[in-house]
């Protein structure tokens, strides 16, 4: 999943969030420099991941893009899923999409020493052009896409997966909603099971 998806799927728990912000930034035993919660924020999002890879509604997405982006259909597909979830907001928080994002960029500020450059370098992006709010807008997977198509070390064409989520929003909505159900279920589950196991709660 992208972002804002595990900013949500932090349950309003800061160092949770906090971890599942920065675990695409943390290898290997460096996961111990972190305090339990952040540690168990990195192991949820790598969990959330791993069911989301492997649910066969994201496959069945995946499906439409495959044959034309190939291995990066994951990441568009984590990428339209924030996009669906920031354009519905309101079906699953009562919190307003701007206010849970100024409150998500507001704890990952105060946590930022504490954190990896890379992530840091990441982050100064993230607030000041508001991805977290502006993936809600085709504009905003737009511009997402193609920053990821300038990073790629081959050829992507991500950057044209947008005309795709047009021409099938529809088919991706139907996958998105029935999705994201289970993985909403199955991170809170996740997340009890994780505090149990490191002692926080």
């Amino acid at each position: 999943m992208n972002f804002l998806a595990h900013a949500y799927l932090s349950f309003g728990q800061e160092g949770i969030l906090v971890g599942n912000f920065v675990a695409d930034f943390v290898k290997g035993k460096d996961l111990h420099q972190f305090n339990l919660e952040t540690q168990t924020g990195i192991l949820l999002h790598r969990e959330i991941d791993s069911f989301t890879d492997s649910h066969p509604l994201v496959r069945a997405g995946q499906s439409y893009l495959r044959p034309k982006f190939r291995h990066y259909s994951t990441v568009i597909t984590d990428i339209f899923f924030d996009y669906f979830l920031g354009k519905n907001w309101d079906k699953f928080s009562e919190i307003p999409l701007e206010t849970f994002v100024n409150q998500t960029y507001e704890i990952l500020d105060r946590h930022l020493k504490e954190l990896p450059d890379s992530f840091g370098e990441m982050f100064y992006w993230m607030k000041s052009q508001n991805w977290l709010y502006h993936y809600r807008e085709i504009e905003g997977i737009q511009k997402a896409l193609n920053g990821l198509t300038r990073r790629a070390r081959f050829d992507s064409k991500m950057n044209e997966a947008p005309e795709l989520l047009l021409e099938k929003e529809a088919e991706f909505e139907i996958i998105f909603f029935a999705f994201f159900g289970d993985l909403e279920t199955f991170a809170r589950e996740k997340l009890t099971q994780l505090q149990q196991t490191h002692g926080n709660h």
